[in-house]
C-alpha cells in the first residue's frame, strides 16, 4: 500500500474564498477534527500576514494532537533582501512551527514580469530561503508556484526552480497548478517528468477553473505524486481547491493500493464536510460527490426498484463506507417502490391499493405545487392519513397576523391563534420578528400547557418559493419549514397563494410529526 499525505489548506487558500472567514476557535477546532480524521498535515496560516494567524501558532502548540503536523505558510525572501533579514521568513521563524510551507516562483514569465527580476535571482531566493529554514531545523514543503504554466513555457527552468529546492534541503515539493488551467494528461505527463528529475518525493496542489481541481490531483498520484494539497469541500480562491473529501474518498474506497488517514477516517467524511459548512455558516452543497445529501438518493421508480433488490445496481460504493446513508425521494416521479421503500414500517407491501392511493396523493398533491423530497414529516403524515390511522391533536378556529410599521420604520409583528383542543379552546396572542415567528410563538403558548414536549421543538430553516412566477404577485407559494428535536430533524410542506397560509400549514405538520413521533415512543 502506498501512503498518500492529505494536506489540508483550509485555514489559509480556503480562507481566500468568498464570504469564508475562520476564527481563531473555528481554527483550532477544525485542526483537532483533521486530526481526529487522520489528515497529515493542516496549513494554519501566514504568521506574517495577521494577528490571527500569529495568534494561532502559539496556541496551537498547546494542543495534544496524536499524529497531524501543522505548517506554517509563507513565502520565499523578497528580491534584493537577505534571507535572513526577510520580516516574512523571520515571522515563519517565530511562528514555532516545525513544518513550514515555502511559495516561490516556478514559472519564468512569473519570474520576469510579476516578481520583475532575473531568473537567476530567484533561483537564489529559492535556494537561500529554504536553506536558511533547514538549518533552523525546520521541515520544508515548496510549493512551486505556477509549476504547470511555468513548464509549459519554458520546462527547463521550471525544473531548475524545484531542483533547487530540493538541492537545499526541501523534504518534499509540491507542484501547483495556481491557475487551474491545465488539463488532466497534461497534469499526468509533466508531474511523471518532474518525478523522473526529482531526488524528493513530489506533491500536487490543484485549483478548479476548469472543474478539474480532483482529477488532476488524481492523475498526479497514479504519475507518482505522494502528497495531495486541497481544502475540506473545495472551498478557496475563484472556483476553489481540490476537494479532500472527494480526493480521500476516491483513494481510499474507489482506487487500489493506496492508503489514507488513519483507520475508519474515511467513515468520516460526511461528518468532517458538513461540520466545515456549519463553520462558515453556508448551505450543504446537495449534490456533492460522496457526501451530499442528494448523493445516495433515489427518485426514478426503476431506480428505487433496482436499489431495492441489489443497491450495487445504482450506487458505485456503499454510503456507509463515507458516513453518508441512502436516501429513497416521492414525487410524481415515482412508483410503488418507492413508496413501499418509504413506509417499511406500515407493511405496505403486500397493500398494492394502499400503495397505488399513496402514490395518487402525492401525484396530485405536486400538481398543485408540493413537493415531498425535502418533507419527509409530511409525507408521513400523508400516509397516516391515506390509512385512516391519523388523528389532529388540535383544531385550527382562526388565526390573524397583523405587521405595524411605526414612525421610526420598526417593524412590529403580531400573531393571534385559536384552537381547540378536545374540549378546550385557547386563544393566544403573541408578538414575533416575522409572521412566522409570531404564529409559531403563538402556537406555542396555545399548545404548550397540553404538549409540554414542544417545549423541545425548533424551527433550523425556512425556505419559501414561487411556483407560478408568471402569475406575478398573485402567484402560488411553497413553503418548506425544517424542524428539529432531540433526536431528529424532519421537513414540512405547506402550499398557498398566501404566504402566511402556506407558512401556517407547513408549521401545523411541524406540531403534528412532533406530536405523532412522541406518542410512537410510549
Amino acid at each position: 500500500m502506498r501512503r498518500i499525505e492529505l494536506y489540508d489548506t483550509t485555514l489559509r487558500d480556503g480562507a481566500q474564498a468568498e464570504g469564508i472567514s475562520f476564527s481563531l476557535h473555528d481554527k483550532l477546532q477544525l485542526t483537532r477534527r483533521l486530526d481526529e480524521v487522520g489528515f497529515d498535515f493542516v496549513e494554519g496560516g501566514y504568521p506574517a500576514s495577521n494577528e490571527k494567524d500569529t495568534q494561532y501558532f502559539q496556541v496551537v502548540r498547546l494542543q495534544e494532537l496524536k499524529r497531524i503536523k501543522v505548517c506554517a505558510f509563507g513565502m520565499t525572501r523578497r528580491k534584493g533582501v537577505r534571507a535572513e533579514d526577510d520580516p516574512g521568513l523571520r515571522a515563519l521563524l517565530d511562528s514555532g512551527a516545525a513544518a513550514i510551507t515555502l511559495v516561490g516562483k516556478a514559472s519564468a514569465f512569473q519570474v520576469t514580469e510579476i516578481l520583475q527580476t532575473t531568473r537567476e535571482e530567484n533561483l537564489r531566493m529559492i535556494a537561500e530561503s529554504v536553506r536558511l529554514l533547514c538549518q533552523a531545523g525546520r521541515e520544508v514543503i515548496f510549493d512551486a508556484e505556477h509549476f504547470f504554466d511555468g513548464f509549459k513555457f519554458d520546462p527547463d527552468y521550471a525544473l531548475a526552480a524545484v531542483e533547487t529546492a530540493a538541492e537545499s534541503g526541501a523534504r518534499l515539493v509540491v507542484l501547483c497548478d495556481t491557475n487551474g488551467g491545465s488539463m488532466t494528461d497534461e497534469v499526468a505527463e509533466i508531474t511523471r517528468n518532474a518525478v523522473a528529475r526529482l531526488t524528493v518525493p513530489v506533491g500536487i496542489h490543484t485549483h478548479n477553473d476548469c472543474d478539474l481541481a480532483v482529477a488532476n490531483s488524481l492523475a498526479a498520484v497514479d504519475a507518482g505524486a505522494v502528497h495531495v494539497q486541497g481544502t475540506i469541500n473545495g472551498f478557496g480562491e475563484r472556483c476553489g481547491n481540490a476537494d479532500l473529501i472527494a480526493v480521500a474518498a476516491n483513494l481510499a474506497v474507489k482506487k487500489t493500493g493506496f492508503e489514507v488517514l488513519r483507520p475508519g477516517g474515511t467513515a468520516r467524511l460526511t461528518e468532517l464536510s458538513r461540520f466545515v459548512y456549519e463553520m462558515v455558516n453556508m448551505n450543504f452543497r446537495a449534490n456533492q460527490p460522496f457526501v451530499g445529501k442528494s448523493a445516495f438518493a433515489h427518485k426514478g421508480g426503476m431506480h428505487v426498484s433496482g436499489i431495492v433488490r441489489n443497491a450495487a445496481s445504482y450506487e458505485h460504493v456503499d454510503p456507509q463506507q463515507v458516513g453518508n446513508e441512502r436516501r429513497i425521494l416521492v414525487s410524481e416521479l415515482s412508483g410503488r417502490s418507492n413508496i413501499a421503500a418509504l413506509t417499511t414500517r406500515y407493511h405496505l407491501r403486500d397493500t398494492p391499493e394502499l400503495m397505488d392511493q399513496i402514490l395518487a396523493k402525492v401525484v396530485s398533491m405536486e400538481n398543485a405545487g408540493y413537493q415531498f423530497e425535502t418533507a419527509d414529516g409530511s409525507f408521513d403524515l400523508l400516509v397516516r392519513r391515506c390509512l385512516g390511522t391519523f388523528r389532529p391533536h388540535f383544531e385550527r378556529l382562526l388565526y390573524h397576523v397583523n405587521v405595524e410599521v411605526n414612525t421610526d420604520g420598526t417593524l412590529r409583528t403580531e400573531a393571534t391563534v385559536k384552537i381547540r383542543i378536545g374540549d378546550l379552546v385557547r386563544h393566544e396572542v403573541s408578538e414575533g420578528d416575522g409572521p412566522v415567528n409570531a404564529l409559531d410563538a403563538a402556537m406555542r403558548k396555545a399548545l404548550n400547557g397540553s404538549f409540554p414536549n414542544l417545549a423541545k421543538l425548533h424551527l433550523v430553516d425556512y425556505k419559501v418559493r414561487v411556483i407560478n412566477s408568471e402569475a406575478a404577485t398573485a402567484a402560488g407559494v411553497r413553503v418548506v419549514i425544517e424542524s428539529q428535536d432531540e433526536d431528529d430533524v424532519w421537513g414540512t410542506v405547506g402550499v398557498s397563494e398566501n404566504i402566511i397560509e402556506a407558512s401556517w400549514i407547513a408549521l401545523v405538520d411541524s406540531f403534528e410529526y412532533k406530536l405523532c413521533k412522541d406518542e410512537e415512543k410510549k
